[in-house]
């Protein structure tokens, strides 16, 4: 039995070592795009953001399917921090077959963009991040489409979740359903005060589809993720921040976007840290999360072999005998 648990754990590692090998290819296909820019998938950028990085309080809306989502690379200092903006105020960011395609779209180019840092995940619309599902669209579709489209729904979110840098959930406003299963499959939740948040799918009679059942037991425990999910209840921030279920809650301004600029600060942290580091950290936390500890420290002694080679670990020596800031370029 021991032979065969090493036998497990060693084909776990190598299994592992797969996975790096892929995301550095990726990474060097994404550096083709890799130059900072800024854009909407609607072909036109929205003046929706100020210069810094802020969202601006004017928030311009469109009704057209296009607009549904809107993405920024920052730049300048911020250069690295990508705004994933979700702008369908008519529907409540409620998330539609429109809205997935064009999210999975982002994320597949995110994902392959070895100079992506840290990614905001926010709303555009004042008072909500997404209120779940599109039950307007739902309601349209024939009972042989919603598995399909749920299927397609949980991928984005998986995939979401799977990206290499670190992802932030800025939620200033009601995140339900699918919404709050979007923000669970990022690395970190940020929300306001008074944003609620819940798993309300049984009030439906359905049950959350979309990693919902999976990830909040793993974030805030079973037992009380029992207890939302049957009640179908929603909390506001500063419940949600003492389940755990967000990081940090902040009192809400008048502008609607306190927790975006907190979480914008915090990419602002992340920001100078060892970009190569950051992904391999992330890689083996979640790795790791998923099995025992032995085989968790394989992941990590894994991940921590994949650092040693870079340019970044000699520039972050350097840096510290040369008493200045390092300069990492994620070689």
């Amino acid at each position: 039995m021991a032979v065969r648990a090493l036998l497990g754990r060693r084909s776990l590692v190598q299994a592992f070592r797969v996975q790096v090998t892929d995301w550095d290819s990726a990474c060097r296909l994404g550096s083709v795009n890799s130059s900072s820019r800024q854009y909407v998938l609607s072909g036109k950028l929205a003046p929706s953001f100020h210069p810094s990085g802020h969202i601006a309080t004017s928030r311009h809306y469109s009704s057209e399917a296009k607009d549904d989502l809107r993405v920024r690379y920052l730049d300048g200092e911020d250069a690295g921090i990508v705004v994933v903006g979700i702008n369908r105020p008519k529907a409540k960011n409620a998330i539609s077959r429109n809205l997935v395609n064009m999210m999975s779209e982002a994320v597949e180019d995110i994902k392959k963009n070895n100079k992506v840092r840290s990614v905001i995940v926010c709303s555009l619309v004042p008072g909500i991040f997404c209120a779940g599902a599109d039950l307007k669209e739902r309601a349209k579709m024939h009972q042989s489409e919603v598995g399909p489209f749920v299927s397609k729904a949980r991928a984005l979110i998986t995939e979401l979740g799977n990206l290499p840098m670190p992802t932030i959930a800025a939620i200033d406003g009601a995140a339900l359903g699918g919404g709050l299963e979007m923000a669970l499959a990022c690395d970190i939740r940020i929300a306001s005060n008074n944003a609620k948040m819940g798993l309300v799918e049984a009030k439906l009679a359905i049950i959350p589809g979309a990693g919902g059942t999976q990830r909040l037991p793993r974030v805030i425990g079973v037992s009380r993720a029992k207890e939302l999910i049957f009640a179908a209840r929603a909390v506001d921030g500063t419940e949600a921040c003492r389940l755990g279920l967000v990081s940090h809650s902040v009192e809400q301004n008048k502008s609607g976007d306190a927790a975006y600029l907190r979480a914008l600060e915090l990419a602002r942290e992340i920001n100078p840290q060892g970009p190569i580091a950051i992904r391999m950290a992330k890689l083996a936390i979640n790795q790791g999360i998923e099995v025992d500890l032995s085989t968790g420290l394989a992941i990590e002694e894994a991940c921590y072999a994949q650092v040693i080679p870079t340019k970044d670990r000699l520039e972050g020596l350097a840096a510290f005998k040369e008493k200045r800031r390092p300069h990492f370029k994620g070689e």
